[in-house]
């Protein structure tokens, strides 16, 4: 009976230690705030006719390798301008080999993909376009196909002045139509900006909980709740990469493209992360802290898609995150020490997941636009 008192005492003591920990966390971190306007950078600058252009480049499976994969087939409306699958799709004979993150909200982020390999949505777009298992696409075929639509010769004309579609400006055009899709009046937004009817009593419950005890604020705080640095959480690796070959054979490409040393690429078994860009060992396993916002609609998380519900990452984190897998341990010793069992009980769990969804606000839709017709160049 003494040895039970005992624990006992031990694991209030310890809940009491995390919820103190959160308290001071809240207070050394940026708070969440309304999100504003998004950045627009001086050398491309917004007007209705690039955003009209954009879209429809948006669209458009001509801008890519084979005419069959554009931009949204791997960010669709109705599935939270992402893809609801673990790992997004590929190009075709291939499969991606990490989640799609939704481009809503993209335009306010300094670093694009979950290892920040892109600093702009005009850097973002051709990474994607271009990529072997994404877009595969090469600049002169796609320049070449947009010559023979009058369309395209007409919009780019009057957008950028030129006689023909130049691929750099159609990066710009679909850059100026994402930083439109913006959702920033969700009910944590109200909230946080005076109208204290905007979260019901359990949501507030649960923002005290991300505050404090929950210690969420320590990575995902200001007004995108992302502080866009790099965590090792232990995410476990893709099942799909024992399952699937595809899979197996894309992953094994990613690597050996990226570039690792032959043992690392005869042994990895998990997601480098931020080591493929940086190529420090500190680095392994390393993802930028994931934005929050219209996450309810963006199913699968993390950066392979391993969770399928808000619920089900709170109960990650709650357990004090997982473990990766990789040969020497390497990946597993960069876990970050934030990633601590936190002690939370069924409602506060609730509580906090309800908060989450406040971020969301309704779903943004966008009615797609009729793709123009190719025809042939008049002679000379």
């Amino acid at each position: 009976m003494k040895t039970m008192k005992n624990t006992f005492l031990l694991m209030a003591g310890a809940a009491a230690l995390a919820m103190t920990a959160g308290m001071a966390a809240a207070d050394a971190f940026p708070p969440l705030a309304p999100l504003g306007d998004p950045p627009i950078p001086d050398d491309n600058q917004m007007s209705e006719a690039k955003v009209e252009l954009g879209k429809i480049l948006f669209w458009d499976p001509r801008i890519g390798g084979d005419a069959s994969t554009a931009c949204v087939t791997c960010h669709e409306p109705d599935q939270g301008w992402g893809f609801n699958d673990s790992l997004s799709r590929g190009y075709p004979g291939t499969v991606h080999w990490r989640n799609s993150q939704t481009v809503i909200n993209s335009a306010y982020l300094g670093q694009v993909f979950w290892a920040g390999s892109a600093r702009s949505l005009e850097k973002q777009a051709p990474s994607a376009a271009k990529g072997a298992v994404a877009g595969n696409g090469e600049n002169d075929v796609m320049e070449t196909r947009m010559a023979f639509i009058p369309e395209y010769r007409r919009r780019f004309k009057e957008v950028f002045g030129g006689e023909y579609p130049l691929i750099d400006d159609a990066w710009r055009a679909i850059a100026a139509f994402e930083r439109t899709l913006i959702v920033n009046d969700t009910p944590v937004d109200k909230y946080l900006a005076g109208d204290t009817s905007a979260l019901s009593e359990e949501q507030v419950a649960g923002m005290e909980l991300f505050n404090g005890k929950a210690g969420c604020i320590q990575c995902h705080n200001g007004a995108l709740a992302t502080d866009e640095n790099y965590y090792n959480l232990g995410v476990p690796p893709s099942e799909r990469w024992e399952e699937d070959g595809l899979a197996q054979v894309t992953f094994r490409y990613e690597i050996y493209a990226k570039g690792v040393t032959q043992e690392m690429y005869r042994k990895l078994k998990d997601d480098p992360g931020l080591y493929f860009r940086t190529k420090e060992k500190d680095h392994m396993g390393k993802f930028r802290t994931a934005p929050l916002r219209y996450t309810m609609y963006t199913a699968p998380y993390m950066h392979n898609g391993a969770f399928w519900d808000l619920r089900e990452v709170v109960e990650f984190y709650n357990a004090g995150g997982g473990e990766n897998d990789f040969t020497d341990g390497t990946m597993s010793s960069t876990k970050s020490d934030l990633i601590k069992p936190l002690g939370l009980t069924d409602d506060e769990i609730d509580q906090l997941v309800a908060f989450l969804e406040g971020f969301s606000g309704d779903e943004l839709r966008v009615e797609p636009p009729v793709l123009p017709p190719y025809e042939a160049l008049a002679s000379e």
